[in-house]
């Protein structure tokens, strides 16, 4: 967007997230009002693309020609805050070196209304730097309150995390709380009354925006709710291939979805890019589970949500027998891993429900995830 001016003979100063269309030509598009197309963005020539190595996602700060009805640029100064002999440097996304997350996103320890609900995370399902993560919620579990933790944790204990909160197909009151809730990082909103062209197309600039930003070394987040209505609108915009599978889900549909949701990774070579994605189950809707069966394994993290517990006011409404991560074994220290692994194994031998109860109980009654687990036995529960 126009950012004022800088004399005559430089020319307008204008950012903005850079948007390509087939043709090549490109358009800077405005993370503050949610990367909209509008008539006066400034246009970037597919010449200019070519020659400065642009590709859609990444932050543009240039000069313009403030002409009508949008200015049009004719320099680019940097490309997701580098010189661009820097961004002409840079390993692509697709090539860079991916490894196992190695770094745990501890969200215990920011005190905060559901605090407990975080350090059982930490306890059960470890998020790391570049996972996969999905959230498997049935209706009313709580799934909207734990993302909102994890946002509020986020950003309290690890501001250096570029965080990103999508929203595809929302309600336009739960925007707006997002909006006014999510302090430094970015939130990008498909509402429900938007066709699914829009939900698409947002969603895939949004992934191009957090490629470019691992590229340039940044550690990024995106809270994604949910994977299920994007999948919804891709089935939508694809149309109908001659082959549909159970519930109407075209057989070309899950290909994009997926693709979304594979980006996450952790690199040795660059940032990372941690994706917590919902998907929903027990809707009643046939195709929401076969999109859950396709994303099913595709994860390297599961959260899982059971109705039974939240349907007798117990929250976190976390399954522990469904939920985990792999390899957790590189996020944890091998004392905390073996006293976790025994705390699993007495959870296991309990109904859900006073599995819960007593992990609510028993963590409640000890100021740190690390003093619970050091005060833990397998006598204490026996």
């Amino acid at each position: 967007m126009p950012g004022g001016g800088a004399g005559p003979d430089r020319g307008l100063e204008v950012r903005g997230v850079l948007e390509l269309r087939k043709d090549g030509t490109g358009f800077l598009r405005d993370s503050a009002r949610n990367l909209e197309e509008r008539k006066d963005d400034p246009v970037v020539p597919k010449e200019m693309v070519r020659r400065f190595q642009l590709k859609a996602g990444s932050e543009i700060l240039a000069r313009a020609v403030p002409t009508s009805p949008a200015p049009r640029v004719r320099f680019v100064e940097s490309v997701d805050g580098l010189r661009i002999e820097e961004h002409r440097r840079r390993r692509s996304f697709r090539k860079l070196t991916v490894i196992d997350p190695d770094f745990h996103y501890e969200l215990g320890p920011f005190e905060q209304e559901g605090q407990i609900s975080m350090r059982i995370l930490d306890v059960l399902a470890p998020l790391g730097r570049g996972q996969r993560a999905l959230l498997v919620a049935p209706p009313r579990a709580g799934k909207t309150m734990l993302m909102q933790q994890v946002a509020r944790a986020m950003e309290a204990l690890y501001p250096d995390v570029h965080l990103i909160v999508l929203l595809i197909d929302e309600r336009p009151e739960e925007a707006t709380y997002w909006r006014r809730n999510v302090e430094r990082g970015e939130v990008f909103v498909s509402t429900m009354d938007e066709k699914p062209q829009h939900h698409v197309r947002l969603a895939e600039l949004v992934q191009a925006r957090a490629e470019r930003l691992v590229e340039a070394g940044k550690e990024v987040m995106i809270l994604l709710d949910s994977i299920t209505r994007l999948a919804r609108a891709y089935n939508h915009v694809a149309g109908n291939s001659g082959k549909t599978m159970s519930g109407g889900l075209d057989a070309r549909t899950m290909a994009r979805p997926k693709a979304f949701f594979g980006a996450a990774r952790n690199t040795e070579d660059a940032g990372s890019l941690t994706i917590l994605a919902t998907t929903l189950v027990e809707t009643g809707s046939r195709m929401d589970q076969v999109i859950f069966e396709e994303f099913k394994g595709t994860g390297n993290m599961e959260l899982v949500l059971d109705r039974r517990l939240a349907d007798r006011r117990i929250f976190p409404a976390i399954a522990v027998d469904r939920s985990g991560t792999r390899k957790e074994e590189k996020l944890l220290s091998r004392s905390v891993l073996r006293r976790t692994n025994i705390l699993r194994r007495v959870l296991s031998r309990m109904r859900p429900l006073e599995a819960m109860e007593l992990l609510v109980g028993r963590l409640g009654s000890y100021p740190t995830n690390r003093d619970f687990l050091d005060a833990f036995s397998l006598e204490d529960v026996e």
